[in-house]
């Protein structure tokens, strides 16, 4: 499982406090990292689930090495309560898995060339469809919706200008000069919020966060926990809304009445008030840390 580091791992750990005879979902398997460390931490099993099929054939190694107490499943996260029951703890790290970043024929990155995939679960669609079939207004709104990209419509101008795109380097070429030197000098790479907001799109990754996050909630039992590690702000600002709209003494408006006001049984205890970073060290030890963001609560009775 060499080349993955688990993010803000002490910190997981920490919220999710692992304990003997406990059962936990590892809804992002991943290369494997937190299933490992929560193995580890107590006498307890963990259902691991990724929709990766590289990420569960690399993972029979852990179960092998863990028999008996790592099941891998491969899915969505969000089905996750069609594959159990009831469960002490959810974790979920929502960033792209290390081995599909560094893996130029995955079409994540535009640090190497490849294909323009992006599929998450190498199923359905790729980048590259939807770049080559989408619409201008389509583009532009997908690049600034979940891209946040300022001047999307420049960016979908020049993508139509320039079809077919079948590569990374082609479509990081095509947003970096349509966005210019200025751009070029920018911190971040000019096709950063692209790249983003294309993952985002071909693997639907808000909707099934959305999903995720209340499939987590019917099977955690009381007093689980439930631990989610995002890396920008649109997916950081679903969990803190989902749970601080869950969470003891939230207000809800009356379906009946949607201006007026009315508390109903909160089915969460907020774990942190404020979203948890990774600290100095360990960015300098691994710079892809450095956006990570993590926010917990914990399950009350029904």
């Amino acid at each position: 499982m060499s080349g993955h580091t688990p993010v803000m791992l002490d910190e997981v750990l920490a919220a999710l406090t692992p304990k003997d005879g406990g059962h936990y979902v590892d809804g992002t398997f991943g290369g494997g990292g937190y299933s490992r460390a929560i193995l580890e931490a107590a006498d307890c099993k963990v259902l691991g689930i990724d929709r990766d099929p590289d990420a569960i054939a690399r993972g029979q190694a852990l179960v092998r090495q863990f028999e008996g107490r790592l099941t891998l499943v491969r899915g969505e996260f969000s089905q996750m309560d069609r594959v159990v029951d009831s469960t002490d703890g959810v974790v979920l790290d929502l960033g792209v898995s290390s081995f599909q970043f560094d893996e130029p024929e995955r079409g994540f990155s535009f640090r190497d060339d490849g294909p323009l995939d992006m599929r998450m679960s190498k199923e359905g669609p790729t980048a590259a469809d939807f770049v080559n079939s989408a619409d201008e207004a389509t583009l532009a709104r997908t690049v600034a919706q979940y891209g946040e990209e300022r001047r999307a419509r420049a960016v979908a101008r020049a993508i139509v200008a320039s079809r077919p795109i079948t590569r990374t380097s082609e479509l990081a070429r095509v947003v970096s000069e349509a966005l210019g030197a200025k751009a070029a000098r920018a911190p971040i790479h000019p096709a950063t919020r692209t790249f983003q907001a294309l993952r985002i799109h071909v693997n639907e990754e808000l909707a099934e966060l959305t999903r995720g996050l209340e499939a987590a909630t019917r099977v955690l039992m009381p007093s689980g926990r439930l631990v989610v590690v995002s890396f920008h702000s649109l997916e950081d600002r679903i969990v803190k809304r989902y749970l601080s709209e869950q969470s003891a003494g939230a207000p809800r408006p009356s379906r009946h009445s949607p201006d007026s006001r009315r508390t109903v049984s909160p089915k969460y205890r907020l774990l942190t008030s404020k979203p948890g970073s990774p600290s100095a060290a360990e960015v300098q030890r691994n710079p892809r840390a450095r956006s990570a963001r993590l926010r917990a609560a914990e399950r009350l009775a029904a």
